[in-house]
Protein backbone atom coordinates (compact mmCIF):
# COMPACT_ATOMS: atom_id res chain seq x y z
CA UNK A 1 0.00 0.00 0.00
CA UNK A 2 1.30 3.62 -0.46
CA UNK A 3 1.77 6.60 1.68
CA UNK A 4 1.66 9.67 0.29
CA UNK A 5 2.96 12.44 2.54
CA UNK A 6 2.09 16.27 2.10
CA UNK A 7 5.31 18.87 2.51
CA UNK A 8 3.66 20.34 5.99
CA UNK A 9 2.17 23.77 4.88
CA UNK A 10 4.26 27.06 5.73
CA UNK A 11 7.63 25.79 5.18
CA UNK A 12 9.52 26.87 2.37
CA UNK A 13 12.87 26.86 0.89
CA UNK A 14 15.57 30.43 0.99
CA UNK A 15 15.58 30.92 -2.57
CA UNK A 16 19.76 32.22 -1.87
CA UNK A 17 19.95 28.39 -0.73
CA UNK A 18 17.99 27.07 -3.80
CA UNK A 19 20.32 29.22 -6.06
CA UNK A 20 23.71 27.78 -4.03
CA UNK A 21 22.40 24.13 -4.74
CA UNK A 22 21.55 24.21 -8.25
CA UNK A 23 25.47 26.32 -8.60
CA UNK A 24 26.91 23.19 -6.97
CA UNK A 25 25.25 21.10 -9.13
CA UNK A 26 26.21 23.02 -12.44
CA UNK A 27 29.71 22.31 -11.18
CA UNK A 28 29.62 19.09 -10.48
CA UNK A 29 28.21 18.57 -13.74
CA UNK A 30 31.10 20.53 -15.53
CA UNK A 31 33.34 18.66 -13.92
CA UNK A 32 32.08 15.43 -14.94
CA UNK A 33 31.74 16.76 -18.33
CA UNK A 34 35.35 17.75 -18.68
CA UNK A 35 36.32 14.01 -17.45
CA UNK A 36 34.12 12.75 -20.05
CA UNK A 37 35.78 15.00 -22.86
CA UNK A 38 39.06 14.36 -21.63
CA UNK A 39 38.90 10.74 -21.60
CA UNK A 40 37.14 10.58 -25.20
CA UNK A 41 40.16 13.20 -26.19
CA UNK A 42 42.93 10.80 -25.04
CA UNK A 43 41.09 7.60 -26.55
CA UNK A 44 40.69 9.58 -29.95
CA UNK A 45 44.50 10.71 -30.07
CA UNK A 46 45.33 7.08 -28.95
CA UNK A 47 43.47 5.78 -32.11
CA UNK A 48 44.79 8.35 -34.47
CA UNK A 49 48.24 7.41 -33.10
CA UNK A 50 47.53 4.13 -34.11
CA UNK A 51 45.90 4.68 -37.71
CA UNK A 52 48.97 6.36 -38.35
CA UNK A 53 51.89 4.11 -37.13
CA UNK A 54 50.31 0.86 -36.39
CA UNK A 55 51.37 -2.51 -37.42
CA UNK A 56 51.49 -5.89 -36.83
CA UNK A 57 52.23 -6.44 -33.41
CA UNK A 58 56.26 -7.30 -33.51
CA UNK A 59 57.37 -4.48 -36.12
CA UNK A 60 58.61 -1.93 -33.11
CA UNK A 61 60.78 -5.18 -31.77
CA UNK A 62 61.60 -5.68 -35.32
CA UNK A 63 62.76 -2.28 -35.88
CA UNK A 64 64.36 -2.00 -32.54
CA UNK A 65 66.52 -5.14 -33.40
CA UNK A 66 67.23 -4.26 -37.12
CA UNK A 67 68.14 -0.34 -35.52
CA UNK A 68 72.04 -1.27 -34.44
CA UNK A 69 72.95 -4.32 -36.94
CA UNK A 70 75.48 -4.13 -38.75
CA UNK A 71 76.52 -4.40 -42.20
CA UNK A 72 77.94 -7.49 -44.37
CA UNK A 73 80.11 -7.00 -47.01
CA UNK A 74 81.98 -9.26 -49.78
CA UNK A 75 86.11 -9.87 -49.58
CA UNK A 76 86.40 -6.23 -51.39
CA UNK A 77 83.74 -4.18 -49.42
CA UNK A 78 81.06 -4.24 -51.55
CA UNK A 79 78.14 -4.41 -49.41
CA UNK A 80 76.10 -6.94 -49.25
CA UNK A 81 73.72 -6.44 -46.40
CA UNK A 82 72.64 -2.73 -45.30
CA UNK A 83 70.81 -1.59 -42.21
CA UNK A 84 68.73 1.52 -43.56
CA UNK A 85 65.68 3.62 -42.65
CA UNK A 86 63.00 3.42 -45.21
CA UNK A 87 59.11 4.04 -45.88
CA UNK A 88 56.39 1.37 -45.59
CA UNK A 89 52.93 1.74 -46.96
CA UNK A 90 49.99 -0.02 -45.06
CA UNK A 91 46.65 0.12 -44.94
CA UNK A 92 43.62 -0.46 -42.28
CA UNK A 93 40.96 -2.47 -44.67
CA UNK A 94 38.32 -1.69 -42.22
CA UNK A 95 38.67 1.88 -42.02
CA UNK A 96 38.60 2.32 -45.78
CA UNK A 97 36.05 4.82 -46.67
CA UNK A 98 36.55 5.34 -50.71
CA UNK A 99 35.66 3.08 -53.12
CA UNK A 100 38.18 -0.05 -53.19
CA UNK A 101 38.09 -1.13 -56.96
CA UNK A 102 39.00 2.41 -57.31
CA UNK A 103 41.84 2.94 -54.55
CA UNK A 104 43.29 -0.39 -56.07
CA UNK A 105 43.26 0.65 -59.65
CA UNK A 106 45.52 3.72 -58.60
CA UNK A 107 47.66 1.93 -56.67
CA UNK A 108 48.34 -0.86 -59.21
CA UNK A 109 49.47 2.04 -61.52
CA UNK A 110 51.70 3.41 -58.59
CA UNK A 111 53.22 -0.02 -57.60
CA UNK A 112 53.11 -1.85 -60.51
CA UNK A 113 55.96 -4.54 -59.73
CA UNK A 114 53.75 -5.38 -56.40
CA UNK A 115 50.89 -6.56 -58.00
CA UNK A 116 47.69 -5.76 -60.20
CA UNK A 117 44.71 -3.95 -59.56
CA UNK A 118 42.91 -7.62 -58.24
CA UNK A 119 45.85 -7.83 -55.78
CA UNK A 120 45.36 -4.38 -54.46
CA UNK A 121 42.16 -5.05 -54.09
CA UNK A 122 42.33 -8.16 -52.52
CA UNK A 123 44.69 -6.30 -49.84
CA UNK A 124 42.08 -3.61 -49.64
CA UNK A 125 39.29 -6.01 -48.55
CA UNK A 126 40.75 -8.57 -46.28
CA UNK A 127 39.30 -9.07 -43.04
CA UNK A 128 42.34 -7.75 -40.90
CA UNK A 129 42.73 -4.59 -39.21
CA UNK A 130 46.30 -3.94 -40.67
CA UNK A 131 48.47 -5.27 -43.83
CA UNK A 132 51.25 -3.93 -45.82
CA UNK A 133 51.40 -2.69 -49.40
CA UNK A 134 55.13 -1.84 -49.88
CA UNK A 135 57.98 -1.72 -47.66
CA UNK A 136 61.37 0.08 -48.68
CA UNK A 137 59.20 2.33 -50.50
CA UNK A 138 60.88 5.71 -51.92
CA UNK A 139 59.59 9.24 -50.55
CA UNK A 140 58.33 10.00 -54.32
CA UNK A 141 56.05 7.10 -54.12
CA UNK A 142 55.19 7.87 -50.66
CA UNK A 143 53.85 11.29 -51.28
CA UNK A 144 51.99 9.44 -54.69
CA UNK A 145 50.00 7.07 -52.93
CA UNK A 146 49.25 10.35 -50.11
CA UNK A 147 48.12 11.86 -52.91
CA UNK A 148 45.07 9.86 -53.29
CA UNK A 149 43.42 11.06 -50.12
CA UNK A 150 42.26 7.85 -48.19
CA UNK A 151 42.86 8.09 -44.71
CA UNK A 152 42.93 4.36 -44.42
CA UNK A 153 46.08 4.33 -46.18
CA UNK A 154 49.16 4.95 -43.93
CA UNK A 155 52.69 5.60 -43.51
CA UNK A 156 55.71 4.70 -41.29
CA UNK A 157 59.56 5.05 -41.15
CA UNK A 158 60.91 1.91 -40.12
CA UNK A 159 64.43 0.39 -39.69
CA UNK A 160 64.57 -2.52 -42.86
CA UNK A 161 67.36 -4.67 -43.72
CA UNK A 162 68.97 -4.39 -47.18
CA UNK A 163 70.32 -6.72 -49.75
CA UNK A 164 71.88 -4.24 -52.47
CA UNK A 165 72.54 -7.25 -54.74
CA UNK A 166 69.51 -8.77 -55.21
CA UNK A 167 69.56 -12.52 -54.93
CA UNK A 168 73.11 -12.49 -55.21
CA UNK A 169 75.13 -14.50 -52.94
CA UNK A 170 71.19 -15.32 -50.95
CA UNK A 171 72.22 -19.06 -50.01
CA UNK A 172 75.55 -17.71 -48.29
CA UNK A 173 74.02 -14.60 -47.35
CA UNK A 174 70.61 -15.53 -46.03
CA UNK A 175 67.66 -13.24 -44.41
CA UNK A 176 66.29 -12.38 -41.49
CA UNK A 177 63.26 -13.25 -39.39
CA UNK A 178 60.29 -11.39 -38.65
CA UNK A 179 61.68 -10.08 -35.35
CA UNK A 180 65.03 -8.82 -37.09
CA UNK A 181 67.27 -11.94 -36.05
CA UNK A 182 68.78 -14.44 -38.80
CA UNK A 183 67.38 -17.17 -40.08
CA UNK A 184 70.02 -18.70 -42.32
CA UNK A 185 73.13 -18.09 -43.92
CA UNK A 186 75.83 -16.19 -42.78
CA UNK A 187 72.35 -13.70 -41.07
CA UNK A 188 72.50 -16.29 -38.62
CA UNK A 189 75.50 -17.67 -37.96
CA UNK A 190 76.65 -13.84 -37.27
CA UNK A 191 73.60 -12.64 -35.64
CA UNK A 192 75.27 -12.15 -31.99
CA UNK A 193 77.62 -10.33 -33.39
CA UNK A 194 75.88 -8.09 -35.67
CA UNK A 195 73.50 -6.96 -33.36
CA UNK A 196 76.37 -6.29 -30.56
CA UNK A 197 76.78 -2.48 -29.89
CA UNK A 198 80.47 -3.28 -29.54
CA UNK A 199 80.96 -4.62 -32.76
CA UNK A 200 77.84 -4.21 -34.60
CA UNK A 201 79.79 -1.03 -36.16
CA UNK A 202 82.19 -3.03 -37.73
CA UNK A 203 81.30 -4.33 -41.12
CA UNK A 204 82.24 -8.47 -41.79
CA UNK A 205 83.97 -8.90 -44.69
CA UNK A 206 82.81 -12.67 -46.41
CA UNK A 207 84.89 -14.63 -48.00
CA UNK A 208 82.79 -14.09 -51.30
CA UNK A 209 83.62 -12.13 -54.43
CA UNK A 210 80.84 -10.22 -55.55
CA UNK A 211 82.78 -10.32 -59.37
CA UNK A 212 83.35 -14.09 -59.30
CA UNK A 213 79.77 -14.65 -57.59
CA UNK A 214 78.15 -12.71 -60.44
CA UNK A 215 80.18 -14.59 -63.21
CA UNK A 216 78.99 -18.40 -61.63
CA UNK A 217 75.77 -17.35 -60.81
CA UNK A 218 75.59 -16.20 -64.64
CA UNK A 219 77.11 -19.07 -66.80
CA UNK A 220 75.13 -21.81 -64.64
CA UNK A 221 71.98 -19.92 -65.00
CA UNK A 222 72.46 -19.58 -68.72
CA UNK A 223 73.33 -24.00 -68.83
CA UNK A 224 70.58 -24.35 -66.25
CA UNK A 225 68.09 -22.92 -68.92
CA UNK A 226 70.14 -24.22 -72.09
CA UNK A 227 70.01 -27.71 -70.77
CA UNK A 228 66.66 -27.53 -69.09
CA UNK A 229 67.94 -28.61 -65.51
CA UNK A 230 65.92 -28.72 -62.44
CA UNK A 231 68.52 -27.30 -60.51
CA UNK A 232 72.34 -26.31 -59.91
CA UNK A 233 74.97 -25.89 -57.92
CA UNK A 234 78.56 -23.95 -58.08
CA UNK A 235 81.12 -23.19 -56.15
CA UNK A 236 84.90 -21.36 -56.15
CA UNK A 237 87.41 -22.67 -54.02
CA UNK A 238 90.62 -20.80 -52.45
CA UNK A 239 92.53 -24.15 -52.44
CA UNK A 240 95.23 -22.91 -49.77
CA UNK A 241 93.27 -21.09 -47.32
CA UNK A 242 89.09 -23.11 -47.40
CA UNK A 243 88.00 -19.54 -48.76
CA UNK A 244 84.31 -19.85 -50.54
CA UNK A 245 85.20 -17.42 -53.43
CA UNK A 246 81.63 -17.90 -55.24
CA UNK A 247 78.09 -20.34 -53.59
CA UNK A 248 75.62 -20.52 -56.08
CA UNK A 249 72.42 -22.70 -55.85
CA UNK A 250 69.72 -22.23 -58.36
CA UNK A 251 66.83 -22.11 -58.24
CA UNK A 252 67.64 -19.02 -56.29
CA UNK A 253 65.53 -16.53 -53.94
CA UNK A 254 65.68 -12.57 -53.20
CA UNK A 255 66.28 -11.86 -49.35
CA UNK A 256 64.58 -9.24 -49.72
CA UNK A 257 61.27 -10.57 -50.54
CA UNK A 258 61.67 -14.06 -48.92
CA UNK A 259 57.98 -14.40 -48.12
CA UNK A 260 58.05 -15.36 -51.91
CA UNK A 261 60.03 -17.89 -51.93
CA UNK A 262 59.14 -21.88 -51.75
CA UNK A 263 61.20 -24.46 -50.33
CA UNK A 264 63.59 -25.10 -52.94
CA UNK A 265 64.40 -22.01 -53.60
CA UNK A 266 65.23 -21.53 -50.03
CA UNK A 267 67.40 -24.69 -50.06
CA UNK A 268 71.40 -24.32 -50.20
CA UNK A 269 72.13 -27.32 -52.47
CA UNK A 270 76.14 -26.16 -52.12
CA UNK A 271 75.98 -27.51 -48.83
CA UNK A 272 72.54 -29.32 -47.58
CA UNK A 273 71.44 -31.43 -50.59
CA UNK A 274 73.96 -34.29 -50.87
CA UNK A 275 74.04 -36.28 -54.25
CA UNK A 276 75.70 -39.64 -55.54
CA UNK A 277 78.41 -37.68 -57.47
CA UNK A 278 79.74 -40.50 -59.79
CA UNK A 279 83.35 -40.55 -61.62
CA UNK A 280 84.51 -37.60 -59.63
CA UNK A 281 85.17 -39.98 -57.14
CA UNK A 282 87.84 -41.99 -59.53
CA UNK A 283 90.61 -39.41 -58.86
CA UNK A 284 90.15 -39.84 -54.75
CA UNK A 285 90.41 -43.71 -55.23
CA UNK A 286 93.41 -43.27 -57.58
CA UNK A 287 95.16 -41.18 -55.16
CA UNK A 288 94.52 -43.57 -52.14
CA UNK A 289 95.94 -46.42 -53.76
CA UNK A 290 99.04 -44.19 -55.10
CA UNK A 291 99.28 -42.90 -51.26
CA UNK A 292 98.52 -46.82 -49.64
CA UNK A 293 101.02 -48.51 -52.45
CA UNK A 294 98.71 -50.46 -54.12
CA UNK A 295 99.83 -48.82 -57.29
CA UNK A 296 103.23 -47.92 -57.64
CA UNK A 297 103.57 -47.48 -61.31
CA UNK A 298 101.74 -45.65 -64.03
CA UNK A 299 101.83 -47.92 -66.71
CA UNK A 300 100.23 -50.62 -64.61
CA UNK A 301 97.10 -52.05 -66.53
CA UNK A 302 94.06 -52.92 -64.92
CA UNK A 303 91.55 -55.64 -67.23
CA UNK A 304 88.83 -53.26 -68.76
CA UNK A 305 87.72 -55.72 -71.59
CA UNK A 306 84.31 -56.24 -70.48
CA UNK A 307 81.96 -55.80 -67.35
CA UNK A 308 82.89 -56.94 -64.46
CA UNK A 309 80.44 -59.40 -62.70
CA UNK A 310 80.70 -59.97 -58.85
CA UNK A 311 78.30 -62.13 -57.48
CA UNK A 312 74.80 -60.58 -58.73
CA UNK A 313 76.04 -57.10 -59.77
CA UNK A 314 77.42 -56.11 -63.38
CA UNK A 315 79.83 -53.39 -63.38
CA UNK A 316 80.65 -52.03 -66.92
CA UNK A 317 81.58 -49.09 -69.04
CA UNK A 318 79.82 -46.92 -71.35
CA UNK A 319 79.58 -47.96 -74.90
CA UNK A 320 82.28 -46.84 -77.34
CA UNK A 321 84.83 -46.61 -74.54
CA UNK A 322 88.05 -49.14 -75.01
CA UNK A 323 87.99 -52.62 -74.31
CA UNK A 324 91.51 -53.41 -73.47
CA UNK A 325 93.41 -53.19 -70.16
CA UNK A 326 93.87 -49.62 -69.06
CA UNK A 327 97.34 -48.10 -67.60
CA UNK A 328 96.63 -45.59 -64.69
CA UNK A 329 96.36 -42.50 -66.81
CA UNK A 330 93.99 -43.85 -69.63
CA UNK A 331 91.82 -45.36 -66.83
CA UNK A 332 90.75 -41.78 -65.58
CA UNK A 333 91.49 -40.13 -69.43
CA UNK A 334 88.54 -42.67 -70.39
CA UNK A 335 86.73 -42.75 -66.90
CA UNK A 336 86.29 -46.71 -66.67
CA UNK A 337 83.96 -48.03 -64.10
CA UNK A 338 85.33 -51.55 -64.89
CA UNK A 339 89.45 -50.63 -64.53
CA UNK A 340 88.46 -48.29 -61.31
CA UNK A 341 86.16 -50.95 -59.80
CA UNK A 342 89.51 -53.40 -60.07
CA UNK A 343 91.78 -50.30 -58.46
CA UNK A 344 89.73 -50.68 -55.52
CA UNK A 345 89.08 -54.25 -54.95
CA UNK A 346 92.76 -54.37 -54.24
CA UNK A 347 92.81 -51.20 -52.05
CA UNK A 348 90.41 -52.96 -49.60
CA UNK A 349 87.31 -51.20 -47.81
CA UNK A 350 89.19 -50.39 -44.85
CA UNK A 351 92.07 -47.94 -46.81
CA UNK A 352 89.11 -46.30 -49.00
CA UNK A 353 86.81 -45.94 -45.84
CA UNK A 354 89.91 -44.35 -43.91
CA UNK A 355 90.66 -41.74 -46.85
CA UNK A 356 86.84 -40.96 -47.37
CA UNK A 357 86.47 -40.33 -43.60
CA UNK A 358 89.86 -38.09 -43.80
CA UNK A 359 88.04 -36.15 -46.26
CA UNK A 360 84.70 -35.77 -44.52
CA UNK A 361 82.84 -37.91 -45.86
CA UNK A 362 81.21 -39.37 -43.15
CA UNK A 363 80.21 -36.33 -41.37
CA UNK A 364 78.17 -32.67 -42.58
CA UNK A 365 80.26 -30.09 -44.30
CA UNK A 366 82.87 -28.26 -42.40
CA UNK A 367 81.90 -24.70 -43.01
CA UNK A 368 79.86 -21.78 -40.66
CA UNK A 369 75.89 -22.42 -42.14
CA UNK A 370 74.31 -23.87 -40.20
CA UNK A 371 72.13 -25.50 -43.14
CA UNK A 372 74.21 -28.54 -44.05
CA UNK A 373 73.13 -32.07 -45.10
CA UNK A 374 74.18 -35.14 -43.62
CA UNK A 375 75.84 -37.58 -46.08
CA UNK A 376 74.62 -40.67 -47.44
CA UNK A 377 76.99 -43.16 -46.03
CA UNK A 378 76.74 -46.87 -46.72
CA UNK A 379 75.78 -48.90 -43.77
CA UNK A 380 77.45 -51.96 -44.59
CA UNK A 381 80.93 -52.26 -46.78
CA UNK A 382 80.58 -55.17 -48.87
CA UNK A 383 83.27 -55.76 -51.97
CA UNK A 384 80.68 -54.26 -54.42
CA UNK A 385 80.05 -51.21 -52.30
CA UNK A 386 84.30 -50.75 -51.99
CA UNK A 387 84.16 -51.18 -56.10
CA UNK A 388 81.31 -48.59 -56.48
CA UNK A 389 81.88 -46.22 -54.02
CA UNK A 390 84.88 -46.03 -55.46
CA UNK A 391 83.40 -44.35 -59.10
CA UNK A 392 81.03 -42.33 -56.55
CA UNK A 393 77.85 -44.92 -56.50
CA UNK A 394 76.35 -46.00 -53.43
CA UNK A 395 77.82 -43.02 -51.38
CA UNK A 396 76.40 -39.40 -51.32
CA UNK A 397 77.77 -35.98 -50.30
CA UNK A 398 77.77 -32.24 -50.57
CA UNK A 399 79.01 -30.35 -53.66
CA UNK A 400 80.92 -28.42 -51.08
CA UNK A 401 82.78 -31.43 -50.02
CA UNK A 402 83.61 -32.73 -53.17
CA UNK A 403 85.05 -29.44 -54.18
CA UNK A 404 87.09 -29.14 -50.35
CA UNK A 405 88.32 -32.89 -51.37
CA UNK A 406 89.75 -31.76 -54.51
CA UNK A 407 91.48 -29.02 -53.02
CA UNK A 408 93.24 -31.22 -51.11
CA UNK A 409 94.08 -33.35 -54.25
CA UNK A 410 96.04 -30.56 -55.60
CA UNK A 411 97.59 -27.91 -53.00
CA UNK A 412 99.83 -30.58 -51.51
CA UNK A 413 98.18 -32.66 -49.60
CA UNK A 414 96.92 -30.75 -47.24
CA UNK A 415 92.46 -30.82 -45.87
CA UNK A 416 91.24 -28.03 -44.03
CA UNK A 417 87.70 -26.90 -43.34
CA UNK A 418 86.06 -24.19 -45.55
CA UNK A 419 85.17 -21.13 -44.58
CA UNK A 420 82.56 -18.21 -45.14
CA UNK A 421 84.53 -15.80 -43.63
CA UNK A 422 87.27 -13.70 -45.16
CA UNK A 423 91.19 -14.86 -44.06
CA UNK A 424 92.92 -12.43 -42.45
CA UNK A 425 94.69 -11.09 -39.27
CA UNK A 426 91.09 -11.59 -37.48
CA UNK A 427 90.20 -14.80 -39.04
CA UNK A 428 93.38 -16.86 -40.18
CA UNK A 429 92.99 -20.00 -42.43
CA UNK A 430 91.37 -22.67 -40.26
CA UNK A 431 94.42 -25.26 -39.57
CA UNK A 432 94.19 -28.18 -41.72
CA UNK A 433 95.44 -31.81 -41.97
CA UNK A 434 97.37 -33.82 -44.54
CA UNK A 435 95.57 -36.68 -45.99
CA UNK A 436 97.97 -37.30 -48.64
CA UNK A 437 101.48 -36.78 -49.26
CA UNK A 438 102.99 -33.88 -51.53
CA UNK A 439 104.41 -36.45 -54.25
CA UNK A 440 101.02 -38.22 -54.28
CA UNK A 441 99.55 -34.76 -55.01
CA UNK A 442 101.78 -34.27 -57.70
CA UNK A 443 100.92 -36.57 -59.39
CA UNK A 444 97.47 -36.24 -59.25
CA UNK A 445 98.20 -32.26 -60.49
CA UNK A 446 99.50 -34.09 -63.49
CA UNK A 447 96.55 -37.05 -63.88
CA UNK A 448 94.35 -34.45 -63.84
CA UNK A 449 95.28 -32.07 -66.45
CA UNK A 450 95.50 -34.59 -68.68
CA UNK A 451 91.87 -35.28 -68.08
CA UNK A 452 91.18 -31.73 -69.68
CA UNK A 453 94.01 -32.28 -72.29
CA UNK A 454 92.85 -35.76 -73.79
CA UNK A 455 89.76 -36.93 -71.77
CA UNK A 456 86.75 -36.31 -70.32
CA UNK A 457 86.88 -32.68 -69.46
CA UNK A 458 88.34 -30.94 -72.67
CA UNK A 459 85.43 -28.56 -72.79
CA UNK A 460 86.36 -27.32 -69.83
CA UNK A 461 89.36 -25.85 -71.03
CA UNK A 462 90.53 -22.22 -70.63
CA UNK A 463 92.78 -21.58 -73.26
CA UNK A 464 96.23 -20.08 -70.74
CA UNK A 465 94.71 -20.87 -67.49
CA UNK A 466 95.81 -24.47 -67.35
CA UNK A 467 92.66 -26.53 -66.11
CA UNK A 468 92.77 -29.62 -64.31
CA UNK A 469 89.75 -31.86 -63.45
CA UNK A 470 86.98 -34.62 -63.76
CA UNK A 471 83.84 -35.07 -64.92
CA UNK A 472 81.12 -37.12 -62.96
CA UNK A 473 77.67 -38.47 -64.58
CA UNK A 474 75.57 -40.30 -62.45
CA UNK A 475 71.96 -41.97 -62.35
CA UNK A 476 69.73 -39.49 -59.71
CA UNK A 477 68.66 -41.34 -56.49
CA UNK A 478 64.48 -41.72 -56.24
CA UNK A 479 62.80 -43.40 -54.07
CA UNK A 480 63.85 -47.17 -54.11
CA UNK A 481 66.70 -46.75 -56.64
CA UNK A 482 67.63 -44.38 -59.34
CA UNK A 483 65.67 -42.74 -62.10
CA UNK A 484 67.25 -44.08 -65.43
CA UNK A 485 65.74 -41.19 -67.35
CA UNK A 486 67.48 -38.47 -65.39
CA UNK A 487 70.91 -37.71 -64.18
CA UNK A 488 73.65 -35.43 -61.97
CA UNK A 489 76.21 -34.25 -64.27
CA UNK A 490 79.74 -32.53 -62.06
CA UNK A 491 82.66 -31.20 -62.92
CA UNK A 492 85.20 -29.97 -60.53
CA UNK A 493 88.64 -28.18 -61.45
CA UNK A 494 91.77 -26.73 -60.48
CA UNK A 495 93.57 -23.85 -62.05
CA UNK A 496 96.39 -23.11 -62.95
CA UNK A 497 97.59 -26.99 -62.21
CA UNK A 498 100.83 -25.92 -62.35
CA UNK A 499 100.48 -23.91 -59.43
CA UNK A 500 96.86 -24.71 -57.90
CA UNK A 501 94.85 -21.72 -56.51
CA UNK A 502 90.90 -22.20 -57.37
CA UNK A 503 88.57 -25.00 -57.32
CA UNK A 504 85.86 -24.71 -59.71
CA UNK A 505 82.88 -26.91 -59.36
CA UNK A 506 80.10 -26.91 -61.54
CA UNK A 507 77.09 -29.25 -61.15
CA UNK A 508 73.40 -29.51 -63.13
CA UNK A 509 70.34 -31.69 -61.68
CA UNK A 510 68.58 -33.65 -64.28
CA UNK A 511 69.75 -32.22 -67.27
CA UNK A 512 68.13 -32.84 -70.60
CA UNK A 513 69.82 -33.06 -73.82
CA UNK A 514 69.99 -30.73 -77.25
CA UNK A 515 70.43 -30.68 -80.80
CA UNK A 516 73.98 -29.10 -79.94
CA UNK A 517 75.38 -32.00 -77.59
CA UNK A 518 74.00 -34.66 -80.37
CA UNK A 519 71.47 -35.63 -77.17
CA UNK A 520 73.93 -36.27 -74.89
CA UNK A 521 73.37 -35.17 -71.57
CA UNK A 522 76.67 -35.80 -69.19
CA UNK A 523 78.90 -33.50 -67.19
CA UNK A 524 81.55 -33.53 -70.55
CA UNK A 525 78.96 -31.95 -72.67
CA UNK A 526 77.25 -29.66 -69.92
CA UNK A 527 78.99 -29.16 -66.75
CA UNK A 528 82.33 -28.93 -68.09
CA UNK A 529 82.24 -25.82 -70.53
CA UNK A 530 80.37 -24.01 -67.51
CA UNK A 531 83.79 -24.39 -65.58
CA UNK A 532 85.46 -23.58 -68.97
CA UNK A 533 84.11 -20.61 -69.39
CA UNK A 534 83.83 -18.96 -65.32
CA UNK A 535 87.67 -19.94 -65.13
CA UNK A 536 87.89 -17.44 -68.56
CA UNK A 537 86.01 -14.86 -67.22
CA UNK A 538 87.38 -14.75 -63.69
CA UNK A 539 90.61 -16.07 -64.19
CA UNK A 540 92.45 -12.75 -64.24
CA UNK A 541 90.22 -10.99 -62.16
CA UNK A 542 91.65 -13.50 -59.46
CA UNK A 543 95.49 -12.66 -60.02
CA UNK A 544 96.21 -15.77 -62.36
CA UNK A 545 97.61 -14.22 -65.74
CA UNK A 546 96.65 -16.51 -69.13
CA UNK A 547 100.01 -18.00 -70.37
CA UNK A 548 99.43 -20.27 -73.40
CA UNK A 549 103.38 -21.13 -72.89
CA UNK A 550 103.20 -22.38 -69.93
CA UNK A 551 101.97 -26.07 -68.31
CA UNK A 552 102.51 -28.56 -66.26
CA UNK A 553 105.56 -31.42 -66.97
CA UNK A 554 103.63 -34.28 -68.21
CA UNK A 555 106.48 -36.13 -69.85
CA UNK A 556 106.75 -39.23 -67.96
CA UNK A 557 103.00 -40.39 -68.47
CA UNK A 558 102.07 -39.16 -72.27
CA UNK A 559 104.35 -41.97 -73.95
CA UNK A 560 101.68 -43.90 -71.92
CA UNK A 561 98.72 -42.98 -73.65
CA UNK A 562 97.95 -45.29 -76.46
CA UNK A 563 94.43 -45.21 -79.09
CA UNK A 564 94.14 -48.12 -81.27
CA UNK A 565 92.85 -47.02 -85.13
CA UNK A 566 89.36 -45.97 -85.02
CA UNK A 567 89.08 -45.61 -81.06
CA UNK A 568 87.00 -43.00 -80.69
CA UNK A 569 88.12 -40.31 -78.07
CA UNK A 570 86.84 -39.90 -74.09
CA UNK A 571 83.99 -37.39 -74.28
CA UNK A 572 81.01 -39.53 -72.19
CA UNK A 573 81.36 -39.31 -68.77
Amino acid sequence: MSVLVARPIGQRRDPRQRHALIGVAHTRLMMLMMLFATAVAVVIVRLAMLAIFAGPADAATRTATLAGRGDIVDRNGAPLARTIDAWTIAVHPKKLIGDPMDIASRLAALMPDRGDQAWFYAQLTKNVSFTYLQRRASPTLVEQVNAIGEPALVFARETQRLYPQSNMAAHALGFLSTDGHGMSGMERVLDARLTNPATAGTPVALSIDTRVQAAMESELGRAMATFSARGAAGLVLDVHTGEVVAMVSLPTFNPNRVGMSGVEELRNATTQSVFELGSTFKPITMATAIESGVVTDMSRRFDATAPLHVGRFTIHDERGDPKRWLNIPETLIYSSNVATARVADELGPQRLQAMFRRLGFDTRPDIELKEKGRPLWPTYWARTTTMTTAYGHGIAITPLQLANAYAALVNGGIWRPTTLLKVGPDHPAPAGRRVISETTSARMRQLLRLIVLKGTGRKGEAPGFRVAGKTGTAEAASAGGYDKSRNVATFVAAFPIDQPRYVVLAMLDSPLGTKETSGWKTAAWNAAPVVGRVVSRVGSLLGVIPDDRRDIDESDLLPLLWQEPGEKQADAQ
